[in-house]
C-alpha cells in the first residue's frame, strides 16, 4: 500500500470531467505522447500531454470525456506546459483513460 493519507489531504485534490477538443503529436516528448487540448467548462480550456498513443488514435480521442486533476501547478514537459494531468490506469504498459459511464457536463467535479 501506498503512504496513508487523511481525507483532508484527498480532499485538496481537484479532479473534474472535461471533453477533449484537440488532439495534436507530440514529437519531443521523450516517450510517445499526444498534447490535449481540453475544455472544462467554466474551469476553461487547458493543455495536458499524455503517454496514451498505443491504445487511442487522435480521432478517436476528440469528444471523449475524461477525469483529470485540475489544481497542480503547470509543468514544463519538452517544449509544451501542461496545466492538468489526466487520469488513467496502467495495464502492461498501456494507460487506459478514465471516464464517466454518462455524459455530464464540463467541469462536473469528481466525488
Amino acid at each position: 500500500m501506498e503512504k496513508i493519507i487523511t481525507f483532508e489531504d484527498f480532499t485538496k485534490v481537484d479532479l473534474r470531467i472535461g471533453t477533449i477538443i484537440h488532439v495534436s503529436d507530440f514529437p519531443n516528448a521523450r516517450k510517445p505522447a499526444y498534447q490535449l487540448t481540453i475544455d472544462f467548462g467554466d474551469l476553461g480550456i487547458k493543455k495536458s500531454s499524455a503517454q496514451i498513443t498505443t491504445q487511442y488514435n487522435k480521432e478517436d480521442l476528440v469528444n471523449r470525456q475524461i477525469v483529470a486533476v485540475v489544481n497542480f501547478p503547470k509543468k514544463q514537459i519538452a517544449n509544451f506546459m501542461s496545466e492538468c494531468l489526466v487520469m488513467g490506469v496502467v495495464k502492461d504498459n498501456d494507460v487506459f483513460l478514465l471516464h464517466p459511464e454518462a455524459k455530464v457536463k464540463n467541469g462536473t467535479q469528481v466525488s
